[in-house]
């Protein structure tokens, strides 16, 4: 055992510790800059999936908006209670700015590797749609390089399906012990019941109840953290400060100065919006809309919601209250968020904030057992292994809760992340001139005066996609 975590240990190194921050910085950069800065020019266009009608009128098919939830559940989640505070503890208030900073980066890359995702999936019998970064490599890069789709799934299913399902139950299960002396167990049999009834009703099913939990979700944090910010909002300038200041090297909180912000800022900021990771597209490409780089904004949108407005919630709530001391000695990120919200409101949010990891968690599980479902849609035409795959997560999020030591097992779950994300990577810098050529589409038709621009398939003839997830728009234009 110890040479197999050795082993995955060193995988864990190469990937984040080498290899995959400095390459998602730098394509997400270089993203940007093909792109024509997309995260901007298209941000007005982002709060349309919030207010606008829903992009299809089929009961079977999942709406931009529900893909949104969705997706924003699955990236919302400890990374914006406990990740936050870690990166605050370990590169002081600068990482905060270094988290935006990714973020704004990342919005291009998540649309791109959405937009990429939308435009090779594929309908299946029930009417609804499937794709991502497997299908992409395949129908996108072609049939010879079906190997490498398949290696993607297997990382995928190991890192979400099963690793942070664990994880999720295990995290769940643990904050209702300490703050409501449940029993693990206990909590580990509602989690995996509630969670059976949802996986076993499928991807329409998954998506209808994240409409309602994630908004639910967000707001009762959001609106917690709100009341804080306005109670100390004479304060709010001199934390901006704070942050560009230390961000920049011109005050010091911790060792390491402006080093320490910068890494654990963007590699924070990576681990909660997941943008360029390949997990995001696979539910990007579920919903039914009218055009690819619709969906690829609307993507866009949730990394913006993830980091932009919750994680800095979690960091305003740190940085105004008296808890956290720069360079004094590292307190358990959990435990320092509830800390602060207990300095600012009183003892009682112990309570709400478990409640809310729960939503967190839950919300988390949802997404990862799709992303689970479309691993195994990849490595396995019969029906029969998603049932098993069903059974599987469902055992998996009660062990997690069940047993505090449980998670141990799941060590493999960051580098096959890691994996899976450098995969996501080469496929999109391979698929980038489609997108260009998508996005070139979509500004056209803009340009034309078309307010809700419809992909053409026999445009893209030349390439291997799915003409009849799309004909429906297009005789609908007509």
């Amino acid at each position: 055992m110890d040479i197999i975590e050795s082993f995955f240990g060193l995988l864990g190194d190469l990937t984040w510790g080498w290899a995959l921050v400095p390459l998602l910085v730098i394509f997400g950069v270089f993203i940007t800059l093909m792109t024509g800065f997309v995260q901007f020019t298209f941000f007005k266009r982002m709060f349309g999936v919030l207010t606008g009608d829903k992009e299809s009128a089929d009961p079977n098919s999942v709406s931009a908006r529900a893909a949104l939830m969705l997706s924003v559940g699955g990236r919302v989640g400890g990374g914006n209670i406990a990740g936050v505070a870690v990166a605050i503890t370990l590169g002081g208030p600068g990482a905060v700015f270094w988290m935006w900073a990714i973020a704004l980066v990342g919005m291009a890359t998540s649309l791109v590797e959405c937009s990429i995702a939308q435009l090779f999936k594929r309908r299946q019998p029930d009417g609804t749609f499937r794709g991502g970064p497997a299908n992409s490599i395949i129908h996108g890069l072609g049939a010879e390089y079906k190997w490498l789709a398949v290696f993607y799934a297997f990382c995928l299913l190991a890192a979400f399906g099963l690793g942070f399902n664990a994880f999720q139950g295990n995290t769940v299960a643990g904050s209702i012990e300490s703050s409501l002396g449940v029993s693990r167990y206990l909590t580990g049999a509602l989690l995996a019941g509630v969670t059976a009834l949802i996986v076993f009703g499928g991807i329409r099913r998954i998506a209808k109840i994240s409409e309602v939990v994630v908004p639910v979700m967000a707001m009762l944090y959001l609106l917690m953290a709100i009341v804080i910010i306005f109670l100390n909002i004479t304060e709010v300038p001199g934390v901006i400060a704070t942050i560009v200041a230390n961000a920049f090297g011109f005050e010091e909180a911790v060792g390491g100065g402006m080093g320490a912000a910068i890494a654990n800022g963007i590699r924070r900021g990576l681990f909660s919006n997941e943008a360029g990771l390949g997990s995001a597209p696979n539910v990007a490409a579920a919903a039914d809309v009218r055009h690819p780089v619709s969906q690829g904004i609307t993507q866009s949108f949730s990394v913006f919601i993830d980091t932009m407005l919750i994680c800095s919630c979690t960091a305003f709530v740190i940085l105004l209250g008296g808890v956290y001391a720069p360079g004094a000695e590292e307190i358990d990120g959990v435990v320092l968020t509830q800390q602060s919200m207990a300095y600012h409101l009183g003892d009682w949010t112990q309570y709400l904030l478990s409640f809310m990891v729960l939503l967190f968690a839950f919300s988390s599980i949802i997404y990862n057992y799709y992303l689970g479902e479309n691993a195994v849609a990849v490595m396995s035409q019969n029906p029969l292994a998603t049932q098993v795959l069903r059974v599987i997560i469902v055992a998996v999020v009660f062990l997690g809760a069940a047993a505090p030591g449980a998670t141990a097992v799941f060590f493999f779950s960051d580098p096959m992340m890691g994996l899976l994300a450098v995969v996501n990577l080469v496929a999109i810098m391979m698929l980038l001139p489609v997108c260009l050529r998508l996005l070139k589409d979509f500004r056209h038709q803009l340009a034309q005066g078309v307010q809700r621009p419809v992909l053409d398939s026999q445009q893209y003839s030349d390439l291997d996609i799915d003409h009849s997830a799309w004909e429906h728009h297009k005789a609908e234009e007509r």
